[in-house]
């Protein structure tokens, strides 16, 4: 595990929280810089390779078994590495040739929705209330007010940009509704490192049958710093940093991340490429944010009524 002894205990979490979430917002931006140099698939594919055996070094180290065991193990793997992983990454970053990070990671923030919807619709026990519903439907008028389809048309390049990145964000929920059903004891560090893997191979043929090549691709500065960034900051680091903030605050405060990410979208494609978004975009991200607080809004408020408790045990 990722060391935190050296962060006051009243503040450990929040920094975990806060780096995590540079770490993932910045992605985006990073993206965005290396798809000007690498062919998009070959992108994601080679640096989930990299990620996925480091991770997979972290999984041995850590956990007792570095091996999934039987058929449900590993249609696990399976279905976390072709939707979490392969079908996420892979639309993401063909569709962040037409949209720019900031946006893209505003529209990646409909994720938890999505997946409280298709939880809703797949697993019985968890169905759609009347307010789950109406936080939906809050997303995605957050992601039209993003795309703006009447200023930029609906056959535009930066629509099509939007759908293929909506579809990323699809892909992400459905892969973590399916994979709940399944019985497998397997660790979450050996499943994410199978996972990154499975997903890299997914990746690297879906970019031969697209025919990215090997030759097309830039070898600058700006491309290994934003590989480099990628694989091993937002990749194996921001993992162990996940890992980490998941077992001491449990997967709702983890997914509050995913709120954080545009917003270090923003200011760091502000700072790195001169960008800033209308307020639209930022309109965007409220709305999409109160859909999800009136989806969770009954896990939101345990999560804050037990903060404040810890916050009065440990005051002075």
């Amino acid at each position: 595990m990722i060391s935190a002894d050296s962060i006051p205990e009243g503040y450990r979490e929040a920094v975990l929280f806060s780096i995590l979430a540079l770490c993932w917002g910045s992605s985006f931006v990073a993206i965005e810089i290396g798809l000007e140099y690498v062919p998009p698939l070959l992108f994601a594919g080679f640096r989930y390779a990299i990620a996925g055996a480091i991770v997979f070094g972290y999984a041995a180290v850590v956990s007792d078994r570095i091996r999934p065991v039987g058929r449900a193990e590993w249609t696990a793997v399976a279905v976390a590495g072709v939707f979490v992983i392969a079908l996420y990454h892979g639309l993401l970053y063909l569709g962040e040739l037409y949209v720019s990070g900031a946006v893209a990671a505003t529209i990646v923030s409909t994720a938890p929705i999505l997946t409280v919807a298709f939880a809703g619709v797949l697993l019985p026990e968890e169905r759609l209330a009347p307010a789950g519903i109406a936080g939906f439907a809050l997303g995605l008028v957050g992601v039209i007010a993003v795309v703006q389809p009447d200023s930029v048309g609906l056959g535009s390049d930066v629509a099509a940009g939007a759908v293929l990145v909506f579809g990323s964000a699809v892909a992400f929920a459905l892969g973590g509704v399916l994979v709940r059903p399944i019985d497998s004891a397997l660790p979450i560090e050996t499943l994410q490192a199978w996972a990154m893997l499975v997903g890299s191979g997914v990746l690297l043929g879906w970019a031969f049958l697209r025919g990215e090549s090997v030759a097309a691709i830039e070898l600058t500065s700006a491309m290994v710093l934003s590989f480099g960034y990628l694989t091993l900051v937002s990749g194996a680091f921001a993992f162990f940093l996940y890992f980490e903030l998941l077992e001491r605050t449990g997967a709702t405060q983890v997914i509050l991340v995913s709120y954080a990410e545009p917003v270090v979208a923003m200011g760091v494609s502000w700072i790195a490429l001169g960008h800033l978004v209308d307020s639209l975009t930022l309109v965007g991200l409220v709305t999409i944010l109160a859909g999800f607080v009136v989806i969770k809004r009954d896990a939101l408020r345990s999560l804050l009524r037990s903060a404040l408790e810890r916050r009065s045990t440990t005051a002075p």
